[in-house]
């Protein structure tokens, strides 16, 4: 944990109990949320299926062209492992579909930029909102503090959901929780655990590739969030200054996000959201 008020036995158990609470007040049947073979949401399947049970928790993989076939395997792995339900969904059709549909409001010319991206996001959010709407099940959000600091994420796609459930955690904090959920045997796979991070929506597509390493994002993040130290202050500290103004105005963009997200479970001093939205 980044904040030394914080430990892990805690964290783990203040979420699961929050999950169980939450969807018990609200009487949902149970909770449904994207696999897809990455640490974020193997984490928040796991945390689910200690709160409710596996017979309450379904997950969708729902791969596109550019999704690896580890990531599906490591997706599928891991609901075996937690004996959990699965469907897998692939949406490449869905989303020709769609392109086709916009082909003359794009353009000739058009080219492949972040409207792709976030169309396939969307996509997946639909259909996760439907079984959700079907069913009685509660969509869970796997987004982290990381992500939604920097505006990493799609509104009304990988934003959508009930609840998040691991956005009052910096990325960091995610893998130290996936290791905790594997103190007794592998829940979340080691694949899952190990490889880089990706969101998987275009060719080759790593997180490194839009925001800083996580390992000098999440310090900096917390720094200017939980320690409330200035840019200034920052890089008269020694922290690089052009990861510093990076990560500064990626905040800045991400401000109208953060503003829409759904409640939190809160588990930090101090949320991206006011006290009064969080769960906890």
């Amino acid at each position: 944990m980044l904040s030394p008020k914080l430990n892990i036995e805690g964290v783990h158990n203040t979420l699961v109990n929050g999950i169980r609470n939450f969807v018990d007040k609200i009487g949902a049947k149970g909770v449904v949320l994207g696999l897809s073979g990455g640490i974020d949401s193997a984490v928040v399947a796991a945390l689910a299926v200690e709160a409710l049970g596996s017979n309450r928790v379904y997950g969708f993989m729902m791969p596109s062209e550019f999704s690896t076939s580890h990531s599906i395997k490591d997706a599928v792995d891991l609901a075996e492992n937690l004996k959990m339900g699965y469907k897998i969904i692939p949406i490449a059709k869905m989303f020709n579909d769609y392109t086709e549909a916009l082909a003359d409001v794009f353009g000739p010319d058009n080219k492949w930029n972040v409207a792709e991206e976030n169309l396939q996001a969307r996509i997946r959010g639909t259909l996760l909102m439907a079984y959700s709407n079907k069913f009685g099940y509660l969509l869970l959000n796997t987004s982290n503090k990381s992500e939604l600091s920097t505006g990493y994420g799609t509104l009304y796609g990988d934003l959508a959901g009930a609840a998040m459930v691991i956005a009052d955690l910096y990325k960091c904090e995610v893998y130290e929780l996936a290791h905790y959920l594997n103190r007794n045997g592998v829940v979340i796979p080691e694949n899952t655990i190990t490889k880089a991070p990706s969101a998987e929506l275009r060719e080759g597509q790593k997180d490194s590739d839009s925001l800083p390493d996580y390992s000098i994002l999440d310090p900096l993040l917390y720094a200017l969030n939980e320690g409330g130290q200035t840019p200034e202050q920052l890089i008269e500290a020694g922290y690089n200054k052009a990861d510093v103004e990076r990560i500064v105005s990626l905040r800045r963009g991400a401000a109208f996000k953060v503003a829409q997200i759904p409640p939190i479970f809160n588990v930090s001093e101090k949320p991206l959201v006011y006290k009064e939205k969080c769960l906890l």
